[in-house]
């Protein structure tokens, strides 16, 4: 069993800043590509930021310069630095990873349950 667990989220002013963590933890052999994902209120989920094992990343247009996305291996974490908020960062968010467990020889993709941002006065 895989399981990803989020936390960090909460409700936080315009212009504030929040960070989201998510732990890989279960019979993990190896973890590929960690990313984050968003849903806000009546709109599809978008990728927000993703990171390869080796640290390459990629955003979002509507975050860069203000998200960072980052990783520890060794601790098999992916966080999410969010900076200058905006109402708009309103959403819950997702951890997203792709792993290959120690039961089998295939990647799988596994997901969190999700964390609520709130970006409001």
């Amino acid at each position: 069993q895989v399981q990803l667990v989020e936390s960090g989220g909460g409700l936080v002013q315009p212009g504030g800043s929040l960070k989201l963590s998510c732990a890989a933890s279960g019979s993990i052999f190896s973890i590929y590509t960690m990313a984050w994902y968003r849903q806000g209120p009546g709109k599809q989920r978008e990728l927000v930021a993703k990171i390869t094992r080796g640290g390459s990343t990629n955003y979002a247009d509507s975050v860069k310069d203000r998200f960072t996305i980052s990783r520890d291996n060794a601790k098999n974490t992916v966080y999410l630095q969010m900076n200058s908020l905006k109402a708009e960062d309103t959403a819950v968010y997702y951890c997203n990873a792709v792993i290959q467990p120690t039961t089998q020889i295939q990647l799988s993709d596994y997901w969190g349950q999700g964390t609520q941002v709130t970006v409001s006065s």
